[in-house]
This record gives C-alpha cells, structure tokens and sequence, in this order.
C-alpha cells in the first residue's frame, strides 16, 4: 500500500501511554544498527519514565489508523533564541521503517511544534548510522562546530574487576 492512501496521525503521549512507548522504543531500536538489548524491562520503563514524566516533556506518537507505529521523545526547552524541542528518541516500528512513515511523522511534528511556538528541533545521532542520513534528508544540519563529549564513570570495584 502507497504511504499516500495511509491516514496517518499524531497524538501527544503522556507517561499514561508508557505500554505503548516501550512497544517501540524496544522495537525500533533492538536490530541494526542500534542493538539495543533491553533485557531488563525494569531498565527500560525506568528510561522511559525518566524522559516522559516531567513538566517540560514532550512526547508524540505517529499512529496508522488504531495502530502505534512511532514515537518521539524529547523536552521542550526555553531558550534565548525562543523554544526548542530537544529530541532524546525517534523511532518507527520496525516493520515500517522504510516505507517513508518517519519522514512523514517529521513533518507531522513540524507542524505540531510550530502550532506551539516551537522554532527550532535539536537532537544528537550516529554519524555512522543509518538516521544521520535520514535527518540530514529531512533538512536537518550537522553543526560541524559542536561536539559530543562522553565520560565513562566507573566505581573503583568494578575497574579493579576488569584489570
């Protein structure tokens, strides 16, 4: 089926639809290249609760028909240059990636967050990964001038058991 004859819609989730967020968080990001493994539900829900539960948090879910088939996560910060959404997860159920439903869901949460007054969408991915591709496709722009820095913190048990 073309995605043009699909009715696809958006609604905004709340930590109330956590069930439907683990649905795809698990799913869109267990295989290639992301091999996310979350063998502890507990992990997972605890993840998802720490992004969805709080005042600022901003969470869409792209549906077909009845049926979830993405969500975003993410906050909404208050910036000097005005309001910001700060993406922390996009995904599409897996069976559906491919078929031009995250492009659509894109522009979809576009319009919702200029009906908000949202001016600018920010988010960090994989150079090496299939989504830096995509976003770049959907017209979002490396700023070559920033960078990610990352620390691993470790206690002392645990770097005298790897030595």
């Amino acid at each position: 089926m073309s995605i043009r004859s699909v009715k696809y819609g958006i609604k905004k989730l709340t930590i109330k639809d956590i069930d439907l967020i683990e649905k795809i968080i698990a799913d869109a990001f267990s295989g290639e290249p992301w091999n996310d493994k979350w063998q502890d539900s507990a992990q997972l829900r605890q993840y998802i609760t720490d992004v969805v539960d709080n005042k600022n948090s901003l969470s869409l879910g792209l549906f077909d028909n009845d049926e979830i088939i993405g969500v975003t996560t993410g906050r909404i910060k208050h910036w000097f240059t005005g309001k910001q959404y700060w993406i922390d997860d996009l995904g599409i159920l897996s069976k559906k990636q491919g078929s031009g439903a995250g492009t659509r869901f894109i522009s979809m949460i576009e319009e919702y967050l200029k009906e908000d007054g949202v001016n600018k969408i920010v988010l960090l991915t994989e150079r090496d990964f299939p989504a830096y591709r995509f976003y770049a496709k959907n017209r979002f722009v490396d700023k070559e001038n920033r960078v990610v820095y990352e620390k691993e913190l470790y206690n002392e048990k645990r770097e005298n058991n790897e030595t």
